[in-house]
């Protein structure tokens, strides 16, 4: 495992060159300058030149790419090597070979395959552990259509699972989970990425910058989380390796790497 995660992906209309710098600002970990699903058919090229004209060495977004089935793919990779790309975001990926051809033009550039279908999630290792991957995404709201499902809850619990498995298996960063569409829905969203936190989830894809500081909030530890953490390794100090208790609970190794763990968030 890396470094702490990046926990705030916010994404941007690739058509919207005037919002570029503003979601930069906007405080999220990482800004997502979309050319799929945000840019119409007819304005895609048009998108792609405005987003390879405003990026640079001081300018850095990752870039959600079209899908390697459609007619864009090819152009949008020649755009994956540009300097100021920090990542690529692979829709609907499926497919090894996919990834392969990102990381041939975006060279050491972190890629991050959205596994939004059936064929996607049942490759997922394999895609995990592809070349470059640095995590997995999930498209949630794709996810459900392709497979028929009706409802983001816990009809979708073991394939949130599923993939916070195969990210530790393979040695990633734990997954990026989907976006909440309700962009005014604040409980809701808040509801949404403590589900994600507590499931084994790292991040958050949002749709607006009011999402993000929300998002932030629910992915760091509580003021309650850094106080137990504290105690714990303060008590695991002064007991010098014998059996202890704290708040009248064993206290063993794992207790131990888990308190280090919030504080090394808190610190983050």
């Amino acid at each position: 495992m890396g470094a702490r995660p990046l926990r705030t992906y916010l994404f941007v209309p690739g058509n919207r060159p005037e919002r570029f710098a503003k979601a930069c600002a906007a405080g999220a970990d990482a800004v997502i300058i979309d050319l799929e699903d945000a840019v119409p058919p007819g304005e895609k090229a048009q998108a792609r030149a405005a987003v390879a004209q405003w990026l640079s060495p001081a300018r850095r977004a990752h870039v959600r790419v079209n899908g390697a089935d459609t007619e864009w793919f090819a152009d949008d990779l020649a755009l994956c090597g540009a300097h100021g790309v920090a990542g690529v975001v692979l829709p609907k990926a499926e497919r090894v070979s996919d990834i392969l051809a990102v990381a041939e033009r975006a060279r050491g550039v972190p890629i991050l395959p959205l596994i939004e279908t059936a064929q996607g999630f049942w490759n997922a290792l394999a895609l995990a552990r592809a070349r470059q991957v640095a995590r997995l995404v999930f498209g949630a709201i794709d996810f459900q259509v392709d497979l028929g499902i009706d409802g983001d809850d816990e009809e979708l619990l073991h394939f949130r699972s599923q993939l916070v498995l195969v990210s530790r298996l393979a040695g990633i960063d734990p997954p990026v989970d989907g976006v909440s569409p309700a962009i005014d829905d604040l409980p809701l969203l808040r509801a949404d990425t403590g589900r994600a936190r507590r499931l084994g989830f790292g991040g958050k894809l949002c749709i607006h910058p009011k999402q993000v500081p929300v998002v932030k909030q629910c992915f760091a530890p509580s003021a309650q989380d850094v106080a137990w953490a504290k105690r714990i390794l303060q008590a695991a100090a002064g007991a010098q390796g014998a059996a202890l208790a704290v708040d009248g609970k064993m206290v063993d190794r794992p207790v131990i790497l888990k308190a280090q763990r919030i504080l090394a968030e808190a610190d983050g």
